[in-house]
C-alpha cells in the first residue's frame, strides 16, 4: 500500500506543474493596461454642502457617459413659476459651464457647456414650457446638447416627463428633446432624440 503511494506522487507532481502557465517565445504585446477612470466621488463636495439653494444634479461627462453629480441653485422665494423654470434652467447652464472641481476633476469629470450661454422663457407663439438658449441647439457639441437635454429634462425647469423644449435665439421653432438611456451611455455619438413642439 505505502509503495503505491510512494510511485503515485511523480504523477502527481506532474499533473499539478501541468496546470501552471507554460513559457512562451512568441511576443505578446498588448498594450498597457487599460486605465480605470472612478467616475465616483469618495466624499460630498465641501462646497455644495455649504451652500444654501435648492439641490439640483447636473450630468457631467466622465469616461464616455454621462453621469449625475449634486449641485445648488439660487431661487429667490416667492418667485412665479414661470420665472422660476428660467431662473433654474440657468442656474443649471452655469452650474454645467463651471469647472468641475478638484475632487470631481480627480475622478475624471469634464463638461462641453460653453461658458455665459444663457436661457430665456417662450417667444409668444411658443409652448409655454420652452426655454430658448442663447445658442441654437443644433450648433452645440453632441456632448454639450447631450449634457444641456438630460440635465434640464430632468429638473424643475422641464414638465418631469424626461424631456425638454428647447430652441435658439432666432424664430426657429422650438423642439421637444428628450433624454435616454443611449444618450447618456454615447452622448458623443449619439444625437437626443427631437420632435416638434406645438403650443397647446
Amino acid at each position: 500500500m505505502r509503495g503505491r503511494a510512494l510511485l503515485a506522487l511523480p504523477a502527481l507532481a506532474l499533473l499539478l506543474a501541468g496546470c501552471g502557465i507554460r513559457p512562451t517565445e512568441v511576443p505578446t504585446d498588448f498594450g498597457g493596461a487599460p486605465s480605470r477612470v472612478p467616475c465616483s466621488l469618495t466624499q460630498p463636495d465641501g462646497a455644495v454642502q455649504v451652500s444654501r439653494g435648492v439641490p439640483v444634479q447636473v450630468f457631467l461627462l466622465c469616461g464616455s457617459s454621462l453621469v449625475t453629480v449634486d449641485r445648488v441653485v439660487r431661487v429667490p422665494e416667492g418667485t412665479a413659476d414661470a420665472r422660476r423654470r428660467v431662473i433654474v434652467a440657468q442656474g443649471l447652464l452655469e452650474q454645467l459651464a463651471a469647472p468641475p472641481s478638484a475632487s470631481e476633476r480627480a475622478a475624471g469629470y469634464t463638461t462641453h457647456v460653453p461658458h455665459a450661454l444663457t436661457v430665456a422663457g417662450p417667444h409668444p407663439k411658443d409652448p409655454e414650457d420652452t426655454l430658448r438658449l442663447g445658442a441654437a441647439p443644433a450648433a452645440l457639441s453632441a456632448y454639450a446638447l447631450a449634457q444641456i437635454v438630460c440635465t434640464l429634462s430632468d429638473s424643475a425647469a422641464a414638465e418631469g416627463d424626461g424631456s425638454v423644449v428647447l430652441g435658439g435665439p432666432g424664430d426657429s421653432a422650438p423642439r421637444r428633446y428628450e433624454c435616454t438611456d443611449d444618450l447618456r451611455s454615447r452622448p458623443g455619438t449619439t444625437r437626443p432624440p427631437s420632435s416638434e413642439a406645438t403650443a397647446e
